[in-house]
């Protein structure tokens, strides 16, 4: 995967952010609070990760969306380090399940068939209005279709292959979207059962949203 730092000045703390599938810097270089570094993931081809870069600080916000709920799990299991706080948003630990993450045939369905327009129709499902299509539209990854399907048939394999696998990872905040049309909600909320959760009115990508995330917004960052 690809690990990049958006901000990187040797500040005691990182925010630590796994995107979802397609995703870029693009879509979320936001400013962070006073205190972080900041390191966003993305590209999944490749599922390596360099844990090195996160020996020297003294406490981490983890935060996932989407696909990277599951991949930023599978990642950190049984790895402790200094977590302030981990915090997953509209994704699951099986993300392609009938039940509790994306339906099977979708999921297949949008690999075997991925174009441009599959693409697309996709992008404006994420949004619940046309103001927020357009400003996801305006800040898309700059990468190409072939790309973007790798990544597709990378994730389909090692969900695969994990799917008898169970995850353990324990999440301290997770966020369900009412509006989600990605992952569905009653999918989530069949996958959280049992796990204290917080439901918003949002779309699966909510730009406002992750704005006060990665800002740090108090609020977001306390546990309850």
């Amino acid at each position: 995967m690809k690990q990049q730092f958006i901000v990187n000045e040797n500040r005691p703390g990182l925010l630590l952010f796994f995107a979802g599938w397609g995703c870029d810097e693009n879509l979320f270089a936001e400013r962070v609070p006073s205190g972080y570094d900041y390191m966003l993931c993305y590209d999944y081809s490749s599922m390596d990760f360099d844990f090195s870069v996160l020996a020297n600080y003294q406490s981490i916000r983890l935060m996932a969306w989407s696909m990277g709920v599951w991949v930023a799990a599978k990642t950190f299991l049984d790895k402790p380090f200094n977590w302030e706080m981990k915090m997953a948003i509209n994704g699951t630990l099986s993300p392609k399940d009938d039940c509790n993450g994306i339906p099977k045939v979708i999921f297949e369905g949008t690999l075997n068939q991925f174009s441009a327009n599959t693409l697309s129709r996709f992008r404006k499902r994420m949004c619940a209005s046309s103001q927020q299509a357009e400003l996801y539209s305006s800040r898309t990854a700059d990468r190409s279709i072939e790309s973007l399907k790798e990544e597709l048939t990378t994730l389909n394999r090692e969900i695969d292959r994990s799917a008898e696998e169970k995850l353990s990872f324990t999440w301290d905040k997770i966020i369900i979207g009412r509006q989600d049309l990605i992952f569905p909600f009653k999918n989530q909320m069949n996958a959280w059962a049992g796990h204290n959760f917080e439901l918003r009115e949002m779309p699966h990508y909510d730009a406002s949203f992750f704005s006060l995330c990665i800002q740090g917004e108090d609020s977001l960052w306390t546990r309850h």
